[in-house]
């Protein structure tokens, strides 16, 4: 029998990797990240385990606000039409072994795949298709080898390399360095962590100093169980923003999601008086089941130029034109803005990325004036960083938050530091992750950690700063401005 397939070697490895304790300050000053001699898929077993290169800055110990994350969004995990099963049922767990191939897979590599022409759910494996996630469960080793060629396209990436650093840090192995036999043990960890998956957040939150998690979810999440087991766990560590993007699609005629959130709620939103009731009670029951605030998505498919209308002009259902889409569209957008700012939630919105130049966040500024007591609080930015430094810089109620900037390029986070630090307050820029996966957050707070550290040396330098105001900078930037927006948490001093 092979050594790899005996139970009992399995299990003393497992033991023996329990016992190795490591905090990210260790780590980080025994080796890390973006490395100059980087490690290419395919070299020896020798050249594996932890990345080289060592990260001279003090940061490590500032706790990372978890302000933006889509933890649970992988595919082994589930997905429906609405969305990704883990934003819609509280304590949602894996459907099947979690495995490394499932982390690497998400939905954003996954994309970047299918971009360069490679669609891992239907891989071309000769004359044949192969589901890679699900070849993955009964050969890891054999699947990996298989990405091996297309994953080299995409080393230098974001998305990739925080999934790599994560993985790095919170197993010990490293992608980059395939090791047939390391990459075996490292998925039977996995496979062991995700079986208790919330535990496994909390205990890789406090090794990585990250803290403080807020995800997003749809508004079904708030109608399911939340006595379960998991669901308890899941929400004792967990705040939540409500999705409003979906309610900007439920002027169709036929609705699903509607007609099942109307029943839920008792209320069948068909003109302004119902659509305000149904929007109200929604977010009262949000609130009760661990909400603070909102977010919506409309800049992928849709300006950000939410005009006012008067709501006897609205066609709330039917066969609406273009025209009449927008006009639906924009009297939910303010009706869901006037609930934010009557409860002081903070509302998150996505901003460029997607859908140039209507992604633009200039014509927040209405919405900004309209609704002094909701925080706006701009996502990504890029690549319209000085139109959302001016927003921030010009509003009160407007913030930035840089989450995905680390995963989508590095290079990004740090020019829009470079843009920011001499233009906007302190107070107003956030530092989250929004990743898919704890490891990918991990691995996304280790590049964004550097990033800031290099920033922060070159305004030391021009701006004449001692390294106590560098570290009460970094404190305000990584996490002391989230607790202060979303009113969570305590400060770091």
């Amino acid at each position: 029998m092979n050594w790899w397939e005996r139970k009992d070697h399995y299990l003393a490895y497992l033991h023996l990797l329990s016992t190795v304790k490591m905090d990210r300050k260790e780590f980080l000053s025994t080796g890390v990240i973006l490395g100059t001699a980087a490690f290419a898929p395919g070299c020896s077993s020798q050249q594996s385990g932890r990345i080289s290169e060592a990260i001279s800055n003090d940061l490590s110990d500032i706790p990372i606000c978890c302000s933006h994350e889509h933890w649970g969004s992988i595919f082994n995990i589930g997905y429906r039409p609405e969305g990704f099963v883990a934003d819609l049922l509280p304590g949602a767990l894996p459907a099947r072994k979690t495995t490394l191939v499932d982390l690497l897979l998400d939905p954003y590599l996954t994309g970047n795949l299918r971009g360069n022409g490679i669609d891992p759910l239907d891989f071309k494996d000769g004359q044949n298709s192969v589901n890679l996630m699900e070849k993955s469960d009964l050969e890891p080793v054999e699947t990996f080898k298989t990405l091996i060629q297309p994953l080299k396209n995409f080393r230098l990436k974001g998305t990739y390399q925080s999934i790599r650093m994560g993985v790095n840090f919170a197993y010990g192995y490293d992608i980059h360095a395939f090791d047939p036999d390391q990459l075996r043990i490292a998925d039977i960890v996995i496979g062991e962590n995700y079986r208790n998956m919330f535990s496994w957040y909390e205990e890789l939150m406090t090794k990585a100093a990250l803290s403080d998690l807020i995800r997003p979810v749809q508004p079904e999440f708030y109608f399911g169980d939340f006595d379960t087991g998991p669901a308890q766990k899941e929400m004792s560590f967990t705040l939540t923003v409500l999705r409003i993007d979906p309610f900007l699609d439920f002027w169709k005629e036929t609705n699903d999601r509607r007609d099942n959130l109307a029943c839920k709620l008792e209320i069948d939103p068909v003109d302004a008086r119902s659509w305000r009731d149904f929007l109200e009670k929604i977010f009262s029951f949000a609130a009760e089941h661990s909400c603070i605030g909102i977010k919506q998505l409309q800049a992928y498919m849709r300006s950000l130029e939410f005009s006012t209308v008067s709501e006897s002009d609205v066609r709330f259902r039917g066969d609406l034109s273009d025209k009449e889409v927008k006009e639906f569209q924009d009297w939910i957008m303010h009706t869901c803005c006037e609930l934010a700012n009557q409860r002081k939630w903070p509302h998150q919105i996505h901003v460029g990325t997607h859908n140039h130049p209507d992604s633009n966040p200039l014509p927040l500024e209405t919405l900004a004036k309209m609704y002094p007591d909701q925080k706006i609080v701009m996502l990504h930015c890029w690549p319209y960083l000085e139109e959302s430094g001016f927003l921030a810089q010009a509003y009160p109620n407007v913030y930035i938050d840089t989450c995905w900037q680390p995963v989508l390029n590095p290079y990004f986070l740090r020019q829009s530091l470079d843009t920011w630090l001499g233009y906007i307050p302190l107070n107003k820029i956030t530092m989250s992750n929004d990743s898919t996966s704890v490891e990918m957050a991990t691995g996304a707070s280790l590049i964004t950690r550097k990033v800031l550290a290099s920033a922060l040396t070159k305004q030391k330098e021009s701006a004449g700063l001692s390294q106590g105001e560098v570290r009460e900078i970094a404190a305000q930037l990584l996490h002391n401005n989230a607790v202060e927006i979303y009113g969570i948490g305590q400060s770091y001093h």
